[in-house]
């Protein structure tokens, strides 16, 4: 769950204490330890069996047990880190509730409902949460290196959208408020319960590619072509001034469509982005400087020009190394993989090679 979104999360219900059975990692294809069973509060052995997110070692089991009655079984690697399941209307941590699990230093293990109504304290509610839990069917156990949280939903139908994630090591809540720090990892899932298909969901996923790309063309490459046009090209006068001109516009116009997506898929996901959208919000002032600058430009022979061409090219170039910088910032916490990394990285490189290639042919000629 998001920077702040598993701070600001839930609130909860002390189930019970770490029963420490001998077992080794858990996973679908082991069978679980009888001991293990028995201190469940129902037994999982044919329940539908998941890893649903292998990277850090989740594995969910769940059955409909009673018609309006669903089992579930979450375990992953105890690393002194609280672990967590979310279960979400539209895939978000704005409006869905959570149930969380984690063993204290002191031996004791806790297991808490969470609702998430906003990013604000005030609407993270305590024991408000949507889940209904049946009786005293919920426990968590501590076996050696696994945490298992197991519990029953009453529901005729519980959320397809589950969110899964892993707190910071070391970490853990504590009394009397039981506040969640930030997470460090988390994921974004649907499941059909009907054949336990599970895969992988990024809410938005058109807006986030879509903002990225337009932010990306605009203010990194557009507006960094668009500069290399007015040093390199000098030489043909006035194609220079209209290529220079166009790629600036075009470049302008992108980044600030991009912006306004970014604007929405943060209103969206109610995700903290401050530094990346601060930023964002600074290289747009600067972009609209660069507007007011030509259009007050003054003309060639006023002996202000100099100055004008001083804090124009000042202003551009500061404009361009820091939207490089957001961009690569955006990627990382857009969690987009190494790909887009790699691709805008590639771009920038060619950019670089070309201009030094053109900056070794002016001062040659020079």
């Amino acid at each position: 769950m998001k920077a702040s979104l598993m701070s600001l999360a839930f609130s909860f219900l002390l189930f019970g204490l770490p029963l420490n059975v001998n077992s080794q990692s858990d996973s679908c294809t082991s069978t679980l330890n009888p001991n293990l069973i028995g201190q469940l509060p129902f037994d999982p052995t044919s329940f539908h069996c998941r890893a649903v997110w292998g990277a850090q070692g989740y594995i969910l089991r769940y059955s409909q047990t009673a018609p309006t009655v669903w089992s579930f079984v979450v375990s992953a690697p105890n690393t002194n880190s609280y672990v967590a399941m979310g279960f979400s209307p539209d895939g978000n941590m704005v409006g869905s509730s959570a149930v969380v699990g984690w063993a204290a230093d002191n031996g004791v293990a806790m297991m808490k409902r969470y609702y998430l109504g906003g990013q604000s304290t005030n609407l993270v509610v305590p024991d408000q949460t949507k889940l209904q839990f049946a009786g005293n069917s919920s426990s968590i156990i501590t076996a050696s290196s696994t945490i298992y949280m197991a519990f029953q939903l009453n529901t005729s139908q519980p959320e397809t959208r589950l969110i899964y994630a892993v707190g910071p090591t070391g970490i853990l809540p504590s009394p009397p408020g039981f506040r969640l720090t930030q997470h460090s990892q988390e994921i974004s899932t649907s499941i059909n319960y009907a054949t336990g298909q599970s895969q992988q969901q990024s809410p938005y996923a058109s807006l986030k590619r879509t903002h990225g790309i337009l932010n990306m063309l605009g203010w990194g490459i557009l507006l960094a072509m668009g500069a290399m046009a007015a040093r390199y090209l000098k030489q043909w006068d006035p194609i220079w001034f209209y290529s220079h001109t166009l790629f600036q516009s075009f470049g302008f116009i992108l980044g600030v469509a991009g912006i306004i997506c970014g604007f929405v898929l943060n209103d969206r996901l109610q995700s903290n982005v401050n530094k990346h959208k601060g930023l964002g919000i600074f290289i747009l002032i600067l972009g609209c400087l660069q507007v007011m600058a030509f259009l007050a430009r003054p003309e060639k022979e006023s002996k202000v020009r100099k100055y004008w061409n001083w804090y124009h090219y000042s202003t551009g170039r500061i404009l361009i190394f820091l939207a490089a910088v957001n961009v690569f910032y955006g990627i990382h916490l857009g969690n987009a993989g190494s790909g887009w990394n790699a691709g805008y990285a590639v771009a920038l490189v060619v950019l670089f090679i070309v201009a030094v290639i053109l900056e070794l042919r002016l001062w040659m000629r020079k």
